[in-house]
């Protein structure tokens, strides 16, 4: 069969990239996210997920507190996450998601939570926008914001699809720990490192770029079919930049 036209076929659901098998191979971080954030929920008493995706990673834990709520800004995703994380006592609630941090001032920030002020302990985000005045809002005395965040790394996917790429103002550490400082939480630690995409062939690049489609905002895999035939035999490799970071009220 077609590449290309496997990739197009092929659904994504919630947050669940385990279709590409080892056709995707990723680097590993200075870092273990999923470890950090296994033990902060083990220790927690009200816990919150935030852009829960399909649920998956929060179902996928060995421990969680009895208080446990989970966001999802897509209504697709909602369904799916609910499916999965109900039986296992997670409520999960739609939102109407944060701009892009990068967006917010103060007279543009979307992304309220609707939860009451320090309704939970512990407050999780991984690769999502949030409005880091409602962060401080939800948190408890003492409670912890923890966050992974990662590059679009869209230039580069541009570049390999031969267009021009885009002007970027890229969320980085320094700019997110300003933001969350300004709130009112306190640092505790902060890391930046780098993670490489190994994409084995171009219908596995079709099928990233169609699943996550703010990489290359107008993508489709019949639009781009010409350019992504000619990256067959080609090496696939994208870098893209993180950093994660945990705070405190």
């Amino acid at each position: 069969m077609d590449l290309l036209h496997e990739a197009e076929r092929a659904p994504f659901v919630g947050w669940d990239f385990s279709w590409l098998g080892n056709r995707l191979v990723t680097s590993s971080l200075p870092w273990d996210f999923t470890a950090t954030v296994r033990d902060a929920l083990g220790a927690s008493s009200c816990a919150l997920d935030m852009e829960t995706g399909g649920g998956e990673r929060l179902a996928s834990m060995p421990r969680r507190p009895d208080c446990v709520v989970a966001t999802e800004p897509w209504p697709p995703n909602v369904q799916v996450a609910a499916e999965r994380l109900g039986p296992l006592g997670v409520f999960v609630v739609q939102d109407e998601g944060a701009l892009d941090n990068v967006a917010q001032d103060e007279s543009r920030s979307r992304g309220r939570l609707p939860f009451r002020g320090g309704a939970f302990d512990l407050v999780v985000n991984r690769h999502g926008a949030y409005w880091p005045a409602e962060i401080a809002r939800v948190l408890r005395r003492d409670g912890v914001f923890m966050t992974q965040q990662a590059d679009s790394a869209s230039r580069q996917f541009h570049e390999l699809l031969g267009l021009v790429a885009p002007v970027e103002c890229p969320f980085d550490l320094n700019f997110a720990v300003w933001q969350l400082e300004r709130a009112g939480l306190r640092i505790e630690a902060a890391e930046e490192g780098e993670e490489v995409l190994r994409f084995a062939d171009v219908g596995a690049l079709a099928w990233y770029l169609k699943a996550i489609p703010w990489c290359v905002p107008d993508f489709s895999i019949e639009r781009y079919r010409g350019p992504l035939l000619r990256l067959r035999g080609r090496d696939l490799v994208v870098r893209q930049a993180r950093f994660w970071l945990q705070c405190r009220k």
